[in-house]
């Protein structure tokens, strides 16, 4: 007897600036991040990318991706996206783009990984309130001697 349905394992899970996809159908991602370092909060960033490769499963699937704040209920975006496995030695590559996500706080943020609503991974994403250095202003030139009326 043949399985009709088995939940699929999740390779791997990174978020970056950016995804391409070559014309031969390999991706390179660009800009991995393992954490948000800003110059100051909140901050709003324009584009992030989450790449999910499934395997090992067979059937049809709702892939779910969140952020959430470092509260861990709030959840800041969300979204979802069908796939499908026909055979077990087979793999699905995701790729959602999420646009506009404001982190208000410093602090660890978390994305939760889903497939049919059963969470498959949690990971971190720390955001780092890292303000410049102060800049000291340059030094004056030195004053021009005084002339002595004679």
């Amino acid at each position: 007897m043949q399985p009709t349905r088995i939940l699929p394992d999740l390779q791997c899970s990174l978020v970056c600036e950016e995804v391409r996809q070559e014309s031969n159908g390999n991706f390179f991602l660009i800009g991995v991040i393992n954490f948000l370092r800003v110059p100051q909060l909140p901050v709003v960033a324009g584009r992030l990318f989450v790449f999910n490769r499934w395997t090992a499963g067979i059937g049809q699937f709702i892939e779910g991706v969140r952020f959430i704040a470092p509260d861990q209920t709030t959840v800041l975006r969300k979204g979802e996206m069908r796939f499908e496995l026909k055979d077990a030695a087979l793999h699905a590559t995701n790729v959602m783009v999420f646009g506009q996500i404001e982190f208000k706080t410093a602090g660890t943020y978390f994305v939760e990984v889903l497939v049919d609503d059963v969470m498959k991974l949690r990971y971190p994403i720390p955001v780092i309130h890292a303000p410049p250095p102060e800049q000291n202003p340059p030094p004056k030139p030195p004053e021009p001697p005084e002339a002595n009326p004679a």
